[in-house]
């Protein structure tokens, strides 16, 4: 393989279509996150971006399940893909046959994905459609579950509270940070009188 190949792969590209590269890159991402995924999970992080073919994806899935590179534990109440030490070692002695381009979009996938799972476990929003607009509301709670702001904001149409909610939705403990941290700062403005 071109050692320099990495510098000619964008994150545009077209995606994964070597099989073998997609069983290293799939070991290389459960070896790095170091824990179980569900099929549904494993299934977006990796195709979710377009860096693997979806039917390539399932096929490269079936042939390691086969090989044992990993398993699937608990599959009747809640199924999660377990990496194999077959699969641990395909990751860390073949990891260079996939450029690095590919291993960074699919870390950089899995971690958007579970900030974006856990983000929704920390935040309720739902949409409220009003005769006139929509209204946004949101509850934030921390990790035990205790409210830890309310906040309702409307929108003039359906289409813009979508927008506001998956805005909200990208960071919320930012939101939710920037609105404390305002309402700890905010002070009446100073207003320069005349002189008479």
């Amino acid at each position: 393989m071109d050692s320099n190949f990495d510098k000619y792969v964008t994150p545009n590209m077209l995606n994964l279509t070597d099989m073998y590269a997609i069983k290293v890159l799939i070991c290389y991402f459960l070896n790095q996150i170091g824990r179980p995924v569900s099929p549904r999970q494993l299934t977006e992080i990796a195709t979710g971006d377009r860096l693997i073919n979806y039917f390539f994806f399932t096929e490269a899935i079936s042939s390691m399940l086969d090989t044992k590179m990993i398993t699937l534990e608990d599959p009747d109440s809640c199924p999660k893909y377990v990496l194999q030490e077959k699969g641990r070692r395909c990751a860390v002695e073949f990891k260079s046959i996939v450029p690095q381009s590919f291993r960074d979009r699919i870390m950089t996938a899995g971690m958007q994905f579970f900030t974006r799972l856990n983000n929704e476990n920390n935040i309720s929003v739902d949409i409220e459609k009003l005769q006139k607009g929509c209204m946004l509301n949101c509850v934030c709670n921390d990790v035990n579950d205790i409210a830890l702001m309310k906040l309702s904001l409307f929108a003039p149409d359906e289409e813009q509270a979508e927008l506001m909610k998956n805005r909200l939705m990208v960071n919320p403990a930012a939101f939710y940070g920037k609105v404390v941290d305002f309402l700890l700062e905010n002070r009446e403005e100073d207003f320069d009188m005349p002189e008479a």
